[in-house]
């Protein structure tokens, strides 16, 4: 692993996520929305916005999933890390999220509710450092980890990327 990205594992308390990489949460509202204002795809009332930090080194990767709310993602440091959204018309959208304003990138991504997406590094021993906003805010009950083949027959077109950045689960 990058010397930089074990500096900042330990700097920011980072700890594995599920999905890949490694994560803390950095801020959960204390103000809450009770259920029945939100739309029905919530099971409870929610806070209002989380953030957390989000580094992904180039060995791993982030593994398609999908939240029921909309996440923002913002550029901190690293190299450029490139974002694959699958929305719910089968289309692969694909974003490079760095800080050099080159062409074709951008600081931040807003990747819209009930979509698919996975990430990766581009540049070889290397990280992305991220910050990744979700409002309402994110709990787990929230985080659908996507299953490679059911995925793939949802979007067979787009079998290659989906195998690329997908696990193979036992279960």
């Amino acid at each position: 692993m990058n010397e930089a990205a074990q500096i900042l594992i330990t700097n920011l308390n980072l700890i594995k996520h599920p999905e890949g990489g490694y994560f803390a949460e950095i801020y959960r509202s204390t103000d809450m929305i009770i259920k029945e204002h939100l739309p029905e795809r919530f099971n409870k009332s929610k806070v209002f916005s989380t953030a957390i930090y989000f580094l992904l080194t180039n060995d791993d990767f982030s593994s398609f999933h999908k939240l029921k709310a909309d996440e923002i993602w913002h550029f901190y440091s690293g190299s450029s890390l490139i974002l694959y959204e699958i929305d719910k018309d089968s289309i692969l959208h694909k974003s490079v999220l760095n800080n050099d304003m080159s062409e074709n990138t951008t600081f931040t991504k807003v990747v819209k509710a009930g979509n698919w997406l996975a990430a990766e590094v581009t540049h070889k021993d290397s990280y992305s450092l991220v910050g990744c906003t979700v409002s309402p805010g994110f709990e787990f009950d929230d985080f659908e980890l996507a299953k490679r083949e059911e995925l793939i027959s949802l979007h067979p077109l787009h079998r290659n990327i989906i195998e690329k950045l997908t696990r193979i689960s036992i279960e």
